[in-house]
C-alpha cells in the first residue's frame, strides 16, 4: 500500500485488515510508519530507507504482492507494479506525487495482472445503487462498532482553509485534515 500514512492510505490500512488482508504499509518516515502500525498494518516499509521491490519480496516471501493501493502515483507506481504476484491488482486511487506513472505494458502481460482505475466520486455518480450497497452503511456500520476509527490529523476553521492545504502539499499530515466551517 503506497502513501499508507495519508487519509485515504490510513482509511485502507484499516479497511484491508477488516476485511482480511495481510497489509504492508509503505511510507517515508518512522513517525508516518508508526501511525500506520497503529491502525492496523502487518508489516511496514520505509521507501526513503529501504530497497522497496527487494524488501516487499522479503515481506512475500518471493511471491509478490496481491494487491497494489496506489493514491500517490510518482516513482514508486512502477517498481509497485513490478512486485505483483502473478494475477495481481494494481489500483490507481489518485496521483498525490503529482507526476502520472507511464508503465510499460508489457509488465500486465509478463504478471496476467491488471491495472484498475478506481474513481470514487465517478462510481458514486454513475452507480448509485450499487454505491449504495457496498459503501456508507457498511462504513457507517463499522463507525459505530467502533472496528474503523479515521484519524483526524489536523483541524482548521474556514477562513483557515489555504494552511490546511499546505500542510497537506508539504507531506505534514499523518491522517486526514478536516476545514470546519462553522468554527
Amino acid at each position: 500500500m503506497l502513501g499508507a500514512a495519508g487519509g485515504v492510505g490510513l482509511a485502507a490500512v484499516e479497511l484491508g485488515r477488516l476485511l482480511g488482508a495481510r497489509v504492508i504499509a509503505a511510507a517515508s518516515s518512522s513517525e508516518k510508519l508508526a501511525a500506520c502500525a497503529e491502525q492496523g498494518a502487518d508489516a511496514c516499509l520505509d521507501y526513503r530507507r529501504e530497497p522497496f521491490r527487494e524488501r516487499l519480496k522479503e515481506l512475500t516471501g518471493g511471491r509478490g504482492v496481491d494487491l497494489v493501493f496506489d493514491p500517490v502515483g510518482g516513482p514508486l507506481s512502477e517498481p509497485a507494479f513490478r512486485s505483483l504476484a502473478w494475477g495481481g491488482r494494481h489500483l490507481v486511487v489518485g496521483f498525490a506525487a503529482g507526476e502520472i506513472p507511464r508503465l510499460p505494458l508489457n509488465l500486465p502481460l509478463l504478471k496476467g495482472a491488471s491495472l484498475v482505475g478506481v474513481f470514487y466520486g465517478e462510481h458514486q455518480r454513475r452507480e448509485p445503487e450499487r454505491w449504495r450497497e457496498q459503501t456508507p452503511a457498511r462504513l457507517f456500520a463499522w463507525l459505530a462498532e467502533g472496528r474503523i476509527r479515521p484519524r483526524v490529523a489536523a483541524r482548521f476553521p474556514l477562513a483557515e482553509g489555504g494552511r490546511a492545504i499546505r500542510a497537506l502539499m508539504d507531506r505534514q499530515v499523518i491522517g486526514k485534515v478536516l476545514v470546519e466551517p462553522g468554527r
